[in-house]
């Protein structure tokens, strides 16, 4: 029996620094968003419903990026409170048909949410240079609800970070804006 001993540095095999080169793997633009929902001390707490969206400054057109919400409720009943998420739904939540592949995801447990969106692919796709917001919404049954904007230029240049804070509903909101 003849054992074969492999070995690996940094998570790369040996022989790919015998080459000369080292291919590592190119950052892809996109956006990296941090959400921090807030751990509020209240009689009756229930996870806020989450709608997150990017729109131009001069344009009513919104891209839907996610929405977190109650899904799995017998007969789609977390459906019906998704119109407490208002901007959202006036402006896109009404027409799409849910739950919606790429988008769709439960609610979040309080602390910082972290998901990553890659230019080119859904839900982020392509965007046309210029300026634009990505909007943070949350909601909570018997709770408040809240909005909070954070403007940003696309295609960046140089890694861009813009950060909000929310007053009751959301918490800290960091977007890393990737060239």
């Amino acid at each position: 029996m003849k054992i074969r001993y492999h070995t690996v540095i940094a998570g790369l095999p040996l022989a790919a620094f015998g080459t000369g080169t080292l291919a590592l793997p190119a950052q892809a633009a996109g956006i990296d968003l941090t959400v921090t929902i807030p751990r509020l001390h209240v009689a009756e707490y229930h996870r806020p419903y989450v709608a997150m969206w990017i729109e131009a400054k001069d344009k009513p057109d919104v891209r839907t990026l996610g929405i977190w919400y109650d899904y799995d409720m017998k007969k789609g009943e977390g459906t019906k409170w998704l119109r407490d998420v208002r901007m959202w739904w006036r402006k896109a939540g009404r027409s799409l048909t849910l739950p919606a592949d790429g988008i769709t995801g439960a609610t979040r447990a309080p602390g910082p949410q972290k998901i990553s969106f890659t230019a080119g692919r859904a839900p982020l796709g392509t965007l046309a240079p210029g300026h634009y917001e990505l909007v943070v919404e949350a909601a909570r049954e018997v709770g408040g609800r809240e909005l909070v904007r954070l403007p940003f230029q696309w295609p960046a240049k140089t890694p861009q970070t813009v950060r909000a804070t929310g007053n009751t509903e959301l918490g800290a909101i960091t977007a890393v804006i990737k060239p």
